[in-house]
Formats: C-alpha cells, sequence, structure tokens
C-alpha cells in the first residue's frame, strides 16, 4: 500500500533532511566499489539520474538505501509526468530504462535498489508511516515504464538463481518476485504469466515453491484461468510442487468444473502423500466442495484418509502424556519432537471447513449414516462425528440419532471406540465437554447397548484425559446417579465401579463427590446400594491411604446409624452397607498379609470385619427379614472368597451350631401340641427308624411364629428360648452350606443329612375338603407348602455340584419333589384368593413398601406388617404388576413375554387358569446358575440299602419332561432378564421400581459375560435334549398330524414337551442375540458355542473360521423347522437364525434360507386355531411375516402373492383361511394388510430416482419396478372393498399418504426423463396410480360421512399430498411440452362401493369441485397426431383424483 502523507517541497528542507540522514548512515557497506565512496550520491548525466532527481529522489552508491524526498505518491506521479512532457517522448522511456540498466550492474547496488527507500521526514511528513517501497517497486507502478521494467527484472533474475544467500539472509530471487507482488495495475497480464511460469519451470525446486505462492499475489482475476490450467499440468508431472500448486488453486477464482477435475487430481495423490503435505491437500479438497457435490467427494475422501497419517505421531504424543502424568516432564519441555503435530493441522483444516461450510458436516453426517458394512467404518468416522458435534450445534440431534444407529447396529463397538480414543485423542482432548455432552444424552437411552457404548465414553475420557475432564466425567456420572431412573442409575454405579478399578489414584481425588452420593440411598435398588457401598468401601480402605480416613469416617457413621434405626427399611441398607463393607475390608487385610507378611494391621483388619459383623447380627436379631438379609449377604460374601481364615473359623463355629438349635430336630422328637394339623415326617429319601435321622422342624415352627402373631400367650419354658422364624430357614441354610464349602473346599459330608431328612409337615393333600377349610387354615397350608418348596430349592442349590451317583440321585428326587409340590401349591391358592406368601428375597421392593403401613383384613391381619404391606402391593394376582407388565409386554415383544401365556396354553382342562405360578416368581428362592448342571444327567443309578448297609435294591433315576421343564423355565427367565436388552422388555409405567429384577438378586452378583460362560457349557447337554425332544415329534407328526390331543396321542406329555421345545429355542435365542459378543473378550464364547453346534453336524476342525462355524450352525439349527410343534416355536427358531444371520460376512444364501422358512411357516396349518384372535399371536404373526418380507428377494412380488392369490381364497373360502397361507383368515387379515402396506412404503422408499445422465436400461429397469409397485398398491387398495373394518381403513390412510410422498419423491422425477422415451410406460403406470388415488379421495369421503375421528385425523395430511401431486404430474406436463393437454372438470364424491354421495355439503360444494377437479377425458381421435396429449391425458387422470379430495374441505 502507499501511504499519504503531506510533505514540504521546500528545497531548503530536502537538503537538510538529507544530510540528516546521511549523517545518520555510519554503517561500512560490506561491498565498497572502487568507482563510488561509500557514501556517495549517484552523480551523471543520464536520463535516468536526472528524471529520478528531479521527481523527487536521491540515488546513493554502494549499499546505501536510496532517499525518497517526497510522497511516494507525489513521486510516480512527477516521474510520470516527466517522462509524459520530455521531448523525445517514447524513446525517452528505453533511455530510461537503459539507464536503469547500467545501474543495476552491480549486485549491491541492484539490491538497494530492491530494498526499500529511506524516508526523508520533516515535521509533517514525520506524521505519517516511514514505510517507503523500493525504487523497482515505484517504477513498476507506472504503467508506461512496467513492462520494460519486468522484462528487465525477469532477465536479471537467472543470474541469482543458484547463488547461496548472503550472510543477512535475504534471496535476491525472492526479492526480486516480491516486486511483482500487490501492483494496483498490470498493464500485461498474459506477458506477466508467461514469464512467471517459464521461470518455474526451469529454477530450482526451493524457489518454486516461493514462485507458485507468489501467483495470487501477483497476477490479476483474468489471467487466473489460464494460470490453473498450466498448474493443473504441472501438478501431475511433479509431486513434489503438490501442496503449493494447491495452495495456489485454492485462492485462485476458478470454475467449478475446473475444480472437479483438480480434486479428482489432487484425491488421488492422497494414497502417496507425504504426513505434512496432508493438511494442504485435505484444505483444498474442503474448500472447493459445492452443496451439490458435498456428500459425493466427502464420502471419496473417507476411503481414501487411511489410519496410517495418524498413528504415528499420536503415540508419541501419547508416550509424552504417559510421562507427564507420571511426574515426568511436560510435553511443552520435553522437544521429543522436533516436526509440527500435522495430526492437530489435519484436524484445524477440518474444524475449519466444517465450521463455515454448512454443507461439509451435513454431507459427512450423511456419507457415515449410509455405510452400511462394519468393516467399513473407521476411527475417523467416531471422531468427526464428535469434531461435527462440538461445531455445529444444529446438528447434534442428527449426530446423535446416528450414534444410536449405528450403536445398534454393531458398527460402533467398544473395539473402535477404544481405537479412535487412542489414536486421535489429542484432537479429542480439546472438545472433551462435548463428548461428555455426547455420553449424557446417549446415557439416557434404554437401549442397553446404547447405555454401555455411553459408559465407554465416560470410561475412556476419564483414563485417557487431564485431571479437569476426569472432574467432569465424574460430576456427570454423579448426575446420573442422581437421576432417579433405575437403568440410568445402575449404568452410572457400574462405570464408577469400573474406574475405580481402573485408576483408584484418581477416583480417590474425586472421592468428595462420590460420598455426596450417600445422601440418595432412599431412592436407590438393593444392588445399587451394594454397587454404591463397594465403591466407597474400595476408595476408603484400598491401599491405606490418609487422604481416604473422612470416607471411612463417613461411612461407619452412615452404616451405624441405619442399623440402629427403628424403620426396617434404613436397616436393611444398613446390613447391605455394612455386609460389603465387611467385604471389602476382609480383601485388604487379606492383601496386607501377603505383602506384610500377615502382620499386625492385618490382624487388626480382621478383627474390625468380625466386630463389624457381630454389630449387624445382634442389630438384626429381632426382625425375621433383617436376620434373612444379613445371612443372605453374608452368604454372598463368602461366596466371593474374600472371608479371612479367622473370620471363617469363627462363622464355622456359630453358624452351625445355632442352624442345628434353631431348625433341626431329632426323627423321634415329634413336636406334641394344639396343632391345627396332624404332624408328619415327610419327603425323606432315607428309610429312619424312630430313634435315628434327622427332621426338619418346619411346621411347628410357622405355628408358633403365627401363635405369636395372632397374640397368644407362650408358656415359661418357651418364653425363655429365642424364638426363630422359618423365614430364616432357607436362608440360614445357605449361608451354612457357603461356609462348609469354603471350610471342606467343596466337600459337604458334614451337613449331607440335611439333603434327605425329612420335614415335619402335615398332609399337603387333603382332597375334597380343601374348599371347606377356614381361609386361615388355607393360608397356613400355603405358608407350609411355599417354606417347603424354598427348603428344597436351596437343598437343589447346594448339593447340585456333587459328583457321586448316590447325591446326585438323590438331588433328582428333591427337583420331583419340587415339581409336584407346585402342582399341589397351584391348587391350594385356586382356592385361596386373598393370600399373600411369606417373603423368600429379602432385598427387593420390600425396601420400599415397608415404611407405608396398611390395615391388614380379617384374612390376612396375622401376616405381620411387612407381609400386610406386601399384600396390598400384589392385592390380586390378575392385577399384579408382574402379569401387567406380561400383557403390556405382549404386544410389543411378543418372544419376551410369551411365556405366561404359554404357561395357559399348555395347562390342561383340569388345571385352573386363573393361578400361574409366575405371578408368585418373588416368593421362591432363587436358583443358582449352578444348579442347571443337572442338565449333564443321564440316567443315575440309586442304591438302596437295607439296615446291614448291604445292597437291598437299585433305582434308576433320570430327568424327566417335567423336570427339565423346571429347569429350563427358570434358565430362560434368567438369560431374558439378563441378556435382552433393557429397552425391549417394555416396563409398565406403574410397575414398582427394579421390580423386573425380583427373584434374581444372586444372578446379578455375576456377570453377564460369567452367566454366558456357563451356559456355554450346557450347549451339549441342550443340544442332547434339543434333538430328543425333536425326534418325539418327528414320531408324532406321522400318527398325529401334529394336533393336540390327536388319536392315540397323551395331551398332556404332548404339553410338556412342546413347553421344553420353546425353552430351549428361547435360551439360545438369548444367547446368540446377546450384544456383548461383539466385545473381544467375549468372542471365545460365541466361538465355543458355536463349536458345539457344529459338531453335531460334522467333524470339528481346529482351524475352523467363524463365517464356516455360522454356517454349520445355521445348517444345524435349521434342520429342526420340520418337528416345530407351535406357531410361538417356529417364530423363536427364525429369531435364532436371525442372530447368527446378523453376525454372518456372507449372509446371502442364509437370507435366501430364512425367507424361505418364513414362508413354510405362514403357510402351515398350526393347531389351536382359536388362539388367533389373542393379541400374543397377532403380534407373533405380525413379526413373522415381517421377517418374511424382510429377508425375501422381491418384496413386491411376495406381496403380490399374498394379496393376489392368498386373499382372494380367504374371500371365497368356507373355512375362512387361505389354502395358499392358512395362517391368513379373517381375523389375521388386518395384520396382513398392515405390514404388506408398511413393507411397500418402505421398499419403493429405499429406490433411488436416479438421473438423466443414467443409462437407458437404468431407466427401463426402475420404471419395471414402480409399474410393480403401483400394481401391488392398487391392490392392496382395493382390498378396503371388501374388508372395510376400521383398522384396515385406517393402516389404508396412512400407509397410502406416505406412498404417494414416495411416489413423488422417487417415481417423478423418473417420469420426468422417461416421459418422451417410454411413453407406454408411462402412461399405463399413471392411468393405474390414477385409479388407486381415486379410491383413496374416496376413503376420505367416507371418513368424513361417517365422522370416524380415528379416520379423519388423517385425511389432511393425505389431501395435502394428492394436491402436491396435481402440481407435479402438471409440472411434468409443461416439462415435456404438453401443458395444452392439462384442464380442468368436475368430480363427484362417492364412497367406498363407487356410490354417489348425496348430500346438502356435497352439493353446495359442486361449484368449487368444478374449479379443483381434473377431468381424464381426452378424445381419442387425438392420439395419432398428438401421443403427448394422450400422456397429458393420463396424467390428468392423476390430477383428477387428488384435486377431488380438496373439494371435501
Amino acid at each position: 500500500m502507499v501511504s499519504k502523507r503531506r510533505l514540504s517541497k521546500s528545497e531548503d528542507k530536502e537538503a537538510s533532511t538529507e544530510e540528516a540522514c546521511k549523517a545518520k548512515k555510519q554503517q561500512p557497506s560490506k561491498k565498497i566499489k572502487k568507482s563510488h565512496a561509500s557514501n556517495e550520491v549517484e552523480e551523471n548525466d543520464s536520463v535516468f539520474v536526472k528524471l529520478l532527481k528531479t521527481s523527487g529522489l536521491i540515488l546513493k552508491t554502494g549499499d546505501n538505501q536510496n532517499q525518497l524526498a517526497v510522497d511516494q505518491i507525489v513521486f510516480q506521479k512527477k516521474l510520470f509526468q516527466s517522462l509524459r512532457k520530455h521531448p523525445s517522448y517514447p524513446k525517452v522511456i528505453e533511455e530510461f530504462v537503459s539507464g536503469l540498466e547500467s545501474h543495476i550492474e552491480d549486485p549491491d547496488t541492484f539490491r538497494n535498489c530492491l530494498l526499500s527507500c529511506e524516508r526523508l521526514q520533516d515535521e509533517e511528513s514525520s506524521m505519517g508511516t516511514s514505510y517507503c517501497r523500493s525504487l523497482i517497486k515505484l517504477l513498476l507502478g507506472i504503467d508506461v515504464l512496467q513492462p520494460a521494467i519486468i522484462k528487465t527484472l525477469f532477465e536479471k533474475l537467472p543470474e541469482f538463481l543458484f547463488v547461496k544467500v548472503n550472510g543477512d539472509g535475504i534471496s535476491m530471487p525472492r526479492l526480486i518476485i516480491s516486486q511483482l507482488k500487490w501492483l494496483d495495475r498490470v498493464v500485461d497480464g498474459k506477458d506477466l504469466t508467461a514469464k512467471i511460469m517459464q521461470l518455474i519451470s526451469v529454477a530450482p525446486e526451493r524457489l518454486q515453491h516461493d514462485l507458485l505462492t507468489s501467483l495470487p499475489e501477483i497476477l490479476g482475476d483474468p489471467q487466473h484461468a489460464d494460470v490453473g490450467e498450466e498448474l493443473s499440468v504441472l501438478l501431475v508431472e511433479s509431486t513434489q510442487l503438490t501442496v503449493p500448486i494447491l495452495d495456489v488453486l485454492s485462492s485462485l477464482q476458478l470454475g467449478p468444473d475446473f475444480l472437479s477435475k483438480v480434486r479428482h487430481l489432487a484425491m488421488g495423490k492422497l494414497d502417496s502423500i507425504k504426513l505434512d503435505d496432508l493438511p494442504v491437500i485435505i484444505k483444498f479438497i474442503l474448500h472447493s466442495i459445492t452443496a451439490t457435490n458435498a456428500f459425493e467427494v466427502i464420502s471419496e475422501l473417507r476411503g481414501k484418509l487411511d489410519l496410517q497419517h495418524f498413528i504415528l505421531p499420536s503415540l508419541l504424543h501419547a508416550s509424552q502424556i504417559k510421562l507427564k502424568r507420571k511426574g515426568g516432564a511436560s510435553s511443552s519441555g520435553n522437544p521429543t519432537s522436533s516436526h509440527p503435530d500435522y495430526v492437530t493441522l489435519i484436524f484445524d483444516v477440518i474444524k475449519s471447513a466444517v465450521r463455515y461450510e454448512k454443507s461439509i458436516p451435513e454431507a459427512w453426517v450423511k456419507a457415515i449414516e449410509t455405510t452400511v458394512s462394519r468393516s467399513d467404518h473407521s476411527t475417523l468416522d467416531v471422531a468427526m462425528l464428535f469434531i461435527i458435534y462440538s461445531t455445529n450445534p444444529h446438528t447434534k440431534k442428527y449426530i446423535e440419532r446416528v450414534l444410536r444407529s449405528k450403536i445398534r447396529s454393531g458398527c460402533f463397538d467398544q473395539q473402535l471406540l477404544e481405537a479412535t480414543f487412542c489414536v486421535h485423542f489429542m484432537v479429542l482432548e480439546n472438545i472433551c465437554p462435548s463428548i461428555l455432552l455426547v455420553a449424557q444424552n446417549l446415557f439416557h437411552s434404554q437401549d442397553q447397548s446404547i447405555t454401555s457404548f455411553a459408559g465407554l465414553l465416560y470410561k475412556y475420557s476419564f483414563r485417557i484425559f487431564d485431571t479437569y475432564c476426569q472432574q467432569e466425567v465424574v460430576g456427570a456420572l454423579v448426575t446420573h446417579v442422581c437421576s432417579g431412573n433405575e437403568a440410568e442409575v445402575s449404568a452410572a454405579l457400574d462405570v464408577f465401579l469400573e474406574l475405580t478399578m481402573l485408576d483408584l489414584s484418581a477416583m480417590r481425588l474425586n472421592a468428595v463427590f462420590v460420598k455426596g452420593l450417600l445422601d440418595y440411598l432412599d431412592n436407590m435398588s438393593p444392588q445399587q446400594i451394594r454397587k454404591l457401598f463397594h465403591i466407597l468401601s474400595t476408595l476408603a480402605f484400598s491401599e491405606q491411604h490418609e487422604a481416604s480416613s473422612h470416607i471411612k469416617d463417613d461411612l461407619h457413621m452412615v452404616i451405624r446409624k441405619q442399623l440402629s434405626s427403628t424403620i426396617v427399611k434404613y436397616k436393611l441398607i444398613g446390613i447391605i452397607g455394612a455386609v460389603t463393607m465387611a467385604g471389602i475390608m476382609a480383601a485388604d487385610s487379606g492383601s496386607s498379609n501377603l505383602s506384610q507378611g500377615r502382620a499386625d494391621p492385618g490382624n487388626e483388619q480382621c478383627t474390625q470385619v468380625t466386630s463389624l459383623l457381630q454389630l449387624v447380627q445382634s442389630c438384626s436379631e429381632q426382625s425375621p427379614q433383617a436376620s434373612a438379609l444379613y445371612y443372605d449377604e453374608f452368604a454372598n460374601l463368602i461366596q466371593e472368597g474374600n472371608m479371612a481364615p479367622k473370620t471363617l473359623e469363627w462363622v464355622g463355629q456359630t453358624i452351625c451350631s445355632d442352624f442345628q438349635d434353631a431348625f433341626v430336630v431329632d426323627f423321634c422328637d415329634v413336636s406334641e401340641g394344639a396343632f391345627p394339623f396332624p404332624v408328619k415326617a415327610l419327603y425323606g429319601l432315607e428309610e429312619y427308624n424312630t430313634h435315628d435321622g434327622i427332621a426338619i422342624n418346619l411346621l411347628p415352627l410357622l405355628f408358633s411364629e403365627e401363635f405369636v402373631k395372632d397374640g397368644g400367650q407362650m408358656t415359661s419354658q418357651e418364653s425363655g428360648q429365642k424364638l426363630v422364624s422359618p423365614l430364616c430357614l432357607a436362608p440360614y441354610f445357605r449361608l451354612l452350606r457357603f461356609c462348609v464349602v469354603k471350610q471342606h473346599n467343596g466337600n459337604l459330608e458334614e451337613i449331607d443329612g440335611l439333603l434327605d431328612c425329612p420335614l415335619f409337615l402335615t398332609d399337603l393333600e387333603p382332597g375334597e375338603r380343601l374348599e371347606s377349610m377356614p381361609a386361615k387354615e388355607r393360608s397356613f397350608l400355603c405358608s407350609l407348602i411355599f417354606l417347603t418348596l424354598n427348603w428344597f430349592r436351596e437343598v437343589v442349590n447346594a448339593f447340585c455340584g456333587q459328583q457321586s451317583p448316590e447325591m446326585k440321585g438323590k438331588v433328582l428326587s428333591r427337583l420331583k419333589d419340587i415339581v409336584e409340590l407346585q402342582d399341589i401349591l397351584e391348587k391350594h391358592l385356586a382356592v385361596t384368593p386373598d393370600y399373600v406368601p411369606p417373603l423368600a428375597n429379602f432385598d427387593l421392593e420390600t425396601l420400599d413398601v415397608i415404611p407405608h403401613s396398611s390395615s391388614a383384613s380379617a384374612k390376612s391381619r396375622n401376616k405381620g406388617k411387612i407381609r400386610g404391606r406386601k399384600q396390598k402391593a400384589d392385592d390380586g394376582k390378575a392385577s399384579s404388576p408382574d402379569k401387567l407388565s406380561k400383557e403390556d409386554n405382549s404386544e410389543c415383544e411378543p418372544v419376551a413375554s410369551g411365556r405366561s401365556q404359554l404357561d395357559k396354553e399348555f395347562t390342561g382342562k383340569e388345571a385352573r387358569t386363573s393361578v400361574s405360578l409366575q405371578n408368585y416368581r418373588a416368593f421362591f428362592r432363587e436358583l443358582d446358575v449352578e444348579v442347571f448342571s443337572i442338565l449333564h444327567c443321564g440316567l443315575v443309578t440309586k442304591v438302596i440299602l437295607d439296615t446291614d448297609m448291604h445292597t437291598e435294591a437299585t433305582e434308576v433315576l433320570q430327568l424327566g419332561p417335567p423336570e427339565l421343564l423346571f429347569l429350563l423355565d427358570d434358565l430362560s427367565q434368567k438369560l431374558e432378564n439378563l441378556l435382552l436388552p433393557s429397552c425391549a422388555k417394555r416396563m409398565s409405567f406403574l410397575k414398582s421400581k427394579g421390580s423386573r429384577n425380583i427373584g434374581f438378586s444372586h444372578l446379578y452378583q455375576s456377570s453377564a459375560s460369567e452367566v454366558v460362560h456357563c451356559v456355554v457349557q450346557l450347549m451339549t447337554p441342550m443340544c442332547n435334549h434339543l434333538e430328543n425332544i425333536h425326534n418325539y415329534f418327528q414320531c408324532l407328526v406321522p400318527e398325529n398330524h401334529g394336533m393336540v390331543g390327536g388319536p392315540g396321542g397323551n395331551t398332556q406329555e404332548y404339553q410338556i414337551m412342546s413347553s421344553c421345545y420353546l425353552r430351549l429355542l428361547q435360551i439360545l435365542h438369548w444367547l446368540f442375540a446377546w450384544s456383548g459378543f461383539s466385545h473381544i473378550e467375549n468372542h471365545s464364547f460365541l466361538y465355543s458355542a458355536l463349536e458345539v453346534l457344529t459338531g453335531r453336524v460334522k467333524q470339528l476342525q481346529c482351524d475352523a473360521s467363524l463365517e464356516e462355524l455360522i454356517s454349520q450352525s445355521f445348517n444345524y439349527l435349521q434342520n429342526f423347522h420340520h418337528s416345530i410343534p407351535s406357531f410361538q416355536c417356529g417364530l423363536c427358531l427364525l429369531r435364532i437364525l436371525m442372530a447368527l444371520f446378523k453376525r454372518s460376512l456372507a449372509p446371502t444364501q442364509k437370507k435366501e434360507k430364512i425367507a424361505s422358512l418364513a414362508r413354510q411357516f405362514l403357510c402351515r396349518a398350526w393347531p389351536h386355531r382359536e388362539k388367533e384372535k389373542s393379541t400374543l399371536f397377532k403380534g407373533q404373526l405380525q413379526d413373522l411375516l415381517c421377517i418374511y418380507l424382510e429377508h425375501t428377494d422381491s418384496v413386491l412380488k411376495a406381496i403380490e402373492e399374498i394379496a393376489g392369490v392368498g386373499v382372494p381364497e380367504l374371500i371365497h373360502s368356507p373355512r375362512e383361511a387361505s389354502s395358499t397361507f392358512p395362517t391368513l383368515t379373517r381375523h389375521t387379515f388386518v395384520i396382513f394388510f398392515r405390514v404388506m402396506m408398511a413393507k411397500l412404503e418402505k421398499t419403493v422408499k429405499g429406490l433411488q430416482a436416479g438421473s438423466a445422465a443414467q443409462p437407458p436400461q437404468v431407466h427401463e429397469e426402475k420404471l419395471l419396478y414402480w409399474n410393480m409397485a403401483v400394481r401391488d398398491f392398487s391392490i392392496l387398495i382395493n382390498l378396503i372393498k371388501v374388508f372395510d373394518g376400521h383398522p384396515v381403513l385406517h393402516a389404508c390412510l396412512k400407509y397410502g399418504r406416505l406412498f404417494v410422498e414416495a411416489f413423488l419423491k422417487q417415481c417423478m422425477p423418473l417420469l420426468d426423463f422417461s416421459f418422451r422415451r417410454h411413453r407406454e410406460d408411462v402412461l399405463s403406470l399413471l392411468e393405474t396410480f390414477q385409479l388407486n388415488t381415486r379410491l383413496l379421495h374416496h376413503l376420505c369421503g367416507h371418513s368424513k360421512i361417517h365422522q370416524d375421528t380415528r379416520l379423519t385425523k388423517h385425511v389432511p395430511l393425505l389431501k395435502k399430498t394428492l394436491e402436491l401431486l396435481v402440481c407435479r404430474v402438471k409440472a411434468m406436463l409443461v416439462l415435456n411440452n404438453c401443458r395444452e393437454a392439462f384442464w380442468l372438470g368436475n368430480l363427484k364424491n362417492r364412497d367406498l362401493q363407487g356410490e354417489e354421495i348425496v348430500s346438502q355439503d356435497s352439493q353446495g360444494s359442486t361449484a368449487e369441485e368444478s374449479e379443483d377437479s381434473v377431468t381424464s377425458q381426452v378424445s381419442q381421435s387425438n392420439t395419432a397426431k398428438d401421443g403427448d396429449e394422450d400422456e397429458a391425458s393420463d396424467g390428468e387422470k392423476q390430477q383428477h383424483s387428488e384435486d377431488s379430495e380438496d373439494s371435501l374441505d
């Protein structure tokens, strides 16, 4: 820029200023010309010198600065006028340039002329800037001199191309080029461009970069296109100049077509470019994007950006971060890397483009969204979603939706996320708040996979980022815990637990935030309370630390306060917290003993543990519920194996003797008293004489407890004894057996007498007397049965792992006893409707119901406060929360809720369907996972000994169908509860918090991976049972054709075997559909399970790939479809195959098999036709039909077959069912119709419209596809004339509008450029579609006439869509020069049968209809003259029906 300043024109002032400047110049020159003094003014008679001096510039010799006495603009103006007014003009220009060439022959002088002049300042000029241009730059600003000066410069430039830079660091070529920058005007741009490009071709590489980057500052806009063409050629020839060329091209004004060409060249260089050049190339590519090509370019860029560009710098920086966090030198002060951080530069370029170009972030997210294959996703995709999320607020919802979709589909898994944080953490750390916001929003999801992904975000952010981010992570997790949402609280506590295990020292710094969660214990479930106390106890007691002393004090204070509370709820919380803390203390003391050689600190810690447990025991003695919970919690603690030997010794001495005193009596010591029933020793597995053996004193204990509750007076002898509640029998035994297991390495011989000993009970099957009994006695018997069942369950839990045949036989006998007792219990419960059982699980929702007292009725007054309140919660089993959830679930997830329905479905006539033990699950003791090892049992020989211990007889035992069903049912429930994502369980709004986990407290002590490992171990016996059941039904089908109750069939056996079949299939489904298999650490479980299935088909190979295992397993399971006994079993088998299909890398063949199998199930006549009206069956049928249409090769052909073949058969069939599709009946038609309409709309919506540039063959294929779609739509729409029920009409209105919208967006563009080439096809398509839209118009009229608000709410949107279609058809006609064929006409309103609707409103609106309606009458005589008119008439038919809809408004 030229600065403007006011200068004095006085000669004296100029002279004085010149002298002053000379006085300041004292530095000697490095090169002194022989002919000039060092400080001498150039004096000669040349035109060059005279004109410069006259104009106000004084030339100096050597390397001294030339002096400018006037303003730069004034100088240029004076010199230009002097040249123009010179007598010899224009010859004087040549003389002037010749004088300049002579002057700059000396290198120092030339250099001086290229440097800025010295300004001779006066008082007025000192107000402005002191910067002055060089002499050459001033001369280039004069138009008449510019061409000659440029020529001279380019002639001088080659002299310095290979000259080394002087000591002052000034490069002469760069200095010369700088003179050409930012000229006010370029006289001959083409010549200058040619000279520069010629110079670039011969210049050395270091100078080529300078010349290229200077081009935008030298050339004017008219030369940009020419330079761009030459640079594009140079880009192909020279790889070294890629970066400067692209840098220049991004600054030039170039056309979009040319930029697209260059962008393609640049994209091809991404694979071979250096890392330091990558930022410039990416910047050029992103800056050359337009809204029309953004998606295409971004998609290609994603594929080109390889991970190798980021790994090395990131790992190098990661090592520095680790050193810094370990106390080493900071990365800023440790110059381990001298090169710039190119990864940061790359992402800075991307961030800039994403922030300021709206089309780029949208295209980038869309490119990620449309990528389907899991292998096509990279760490860059995840990082880019986070970056765009942080820079573009308007895309946040969109990105969250994409993330959820990718997580559900398995494209974004733990492995990819961990790699993203490891590779790109330098960039992610800068956007940590945005990442935490993403995690927070994802954490609210009900989908377990999404919640787990959010937890991983917190985990990796805490592990990798700095201290500030760690504090933010802890704060966010505390917020989740305080949210009150059960799933969210549990997931947040799980993350806290992982972080505590991962980095204890870092978590201890944030312990004060976690400690505040103690204020929210009231709103937590027992399992959550355990987790919280586990976290706090770990922070307080692990690795003795002074900073954790305040946590210890707070924990002890809270626990003692709760244990001493008179409110049972808080006492139970105190028990859970105290036992959990004791476990952490015991584990810490064990580690201290190992590290310190059992020194005093470890013994002191052991003493503290014992004291704490004694405190808990003393505080819980007065409450049976508290005591039972203490025993259960203590048993879990011992099971974990953290208890010190001294503590175990103390427990063993007290527990065993106390249990015997409380519950075990001699067989001959039959209690005598005023019992309501005669006491008998029942269910003994050994023959006892009157002088030997033991028994469980159950009935007397229960009667004593009920007697005290009723207000009875104890005798003096009884009052001196401690009253023991039978509620504690099972929990106490559980604690006892774990103590024995730990002390004797799993050997239970010390207590094996409890397995076969009898119980003091009474006859539990009174027969006909049952209904005539008083309600109190019936309730007493029910309680007795519940307690007996729970005792047997705990006995089976204890002895299921014993290996001796005798013990196995006794365990099988106890299983049979359980099954028999359950049948008896159902009979008792059927006649005792208001009965509430005794508690069996003491840490469940009793925490919520205990504080609220309720008035007990006469029937339940002796149930006590706890069970009285529980009765209120469970009153009326038909409306219990458990059953409500099942009913709600049946519509949303048939497989998940099918169990309760199946129990009713396979119940005989003699069974009471009003009672289902599923509703009493909370009152049964939980079976351990180890119990299912019984499935391994085959035939077990039980030896019966005589009195002399000689073999008297042998009895062969085996796992019968009822016992198998009992085990499979429980295992299926466990896997459904643990492995099924929470979002699929559809909890009822009124369901109490945590009720889904009732009866699974022990299950949740183990992780899902541990349970899956146990189930995988059971794969072989489950396959054996599955094959046996398959053979059973294979043999049964030829006899009875698979019908229940057929000739010679055993109905009860058939029902049990069908239930076992379903349970086995459900177990396999829960297993293979588990989302945890996507984690690396669980891959071995999946391989093991698949290897078992593969081994049933062929000899297993050691090196079999996952794909081969999946294929063989798929074939093995598919073979079972011949013996499927029920519709629900068939659906479950398909779901198993789909779970394997989703994990396959070559799914094409499997997809066809699934579709074929689904069609076979649809075409099979299933038994229990009376069930087709049930909501459960309809939901299952909908799922099966969806599976068929989603996996079939041609959805349109499948729909046409069902609607064109199956439905007409249904209409004309006397059996009210289709012969081709027996599942298609009049009751299920609405399911078929709704699914077909939805899948048809979804199919056409996914068909791209294409473009006119595509080959004609593509247009023909798409036009044929749309003809098929419209034909299917026409068949379906016309069915409403026969089936005019509300659900059918509702589906027609809803999906009909969506289909028309898809036709507008996807088909009309195709018709635009296919109209002339395929006139007849377009004509036929529009004619068919016009009839369909006319019927939709009739349906709108039908809805309004009948005033059905459920239908009329869809009418406005449908009419709007039809109106848009009218306008769109008209636009197509105009585009194809057929506008004259479009006109308006009249259309009458009609009902579904085509009858005219005559009403006062319709008659009054005739005039309006005549204006908005379009007629389709086209004279056939004009067809030969103008084919376009004929096509236009078809378009008018389309408008005809849709404009007439508007007339109804």
